[in-house]
């Protein structure tokens, strides 16, 4: 069985789990319930996913991870990560891509970082080493996010956006009974607890 995530954060809880099937729907409820510039930070323009998009954001080709955060049964937060084919970095590091977008009611509770340690996760045990990330210069929240549980990540600079980069540590399966913290918390970060087995 899935692990299932749950994030408790200013007396709400959003679960951390797989993009199924059946969602999306729910997933055009969320893209369409986002603000502007949430969908532009997100997508490098304001679009609206069409269903070819929504298809691949649920994570349909086999290199393709992706989950949401859901409280109350609607979709909060989503995050995907797309493995590419072939080691680009010059060490032969197995990379994968990783975007992330929390509703805008939702930002700045910890449900993106939950949402980057599932795939986290989930890509060391696909045996990735590098996560790579393309933001824009103005998305402050997700550098902040970045720099505040992750301090190792690189950040290279440049007009057009930042690429962020995070070194993963080898994959080591969790105990039977361990909990789920591949990152040492932060005074920023909000309790992150595994349930589930």
């Amino acid at each position: 069985m899935e692990r299932t995530q749950v994030l408790r954060a200013e007396g709400h809880a959003a679960a951390i789990r797989s993009v199924c099937p059946s969602d999306l729907a729910a997933l055009s409820d969320f893209f369409e319930g986002l603000s502007v510039e949430s969908r532009y930070l997100r997508f490098f323009a304001p679009v609206r996913p069409t269903d070819r998009l929504l298809r691949l954001l649920s994570g349909g080709p086999a290199n393709v991870d992706a989950v949401v955060a859901v409280s109350g049964g609607v979709i909060v937060g989503h995050a995907m990560a797309s493995d590419q084919a072939e080691p680009e970095d010059p060490s032969g590091a197995r990379v994968t891509d990783v975007g992330i977008v929390v509703a805008d009611a939702w930002q700045r509770r910890g449900v993106g970082a939950a949402l980057m340690r599932a795939l986290i996760i989930r890509a060391q045990a696909r045996g990735v080493t590098l996560l790579a990330m393309d933001v824009l210069p103005g998305n402050r929240r997700v550098v902040a996010m970045i720099t505040g549980h992750w301090p190792d990540a690189t950040i290279d600079y440049s007009p057009d956006g930042l690429d962020i980069r995070i070194q993963l540590p080898p994959y080591q399966p969790p105990g039977p009974r361990a909990r789920t913290r591949p990152w040492p918390a932060t005074r920023q970060a909000r309790r992150l607890v595994t349930i589930g087995g």
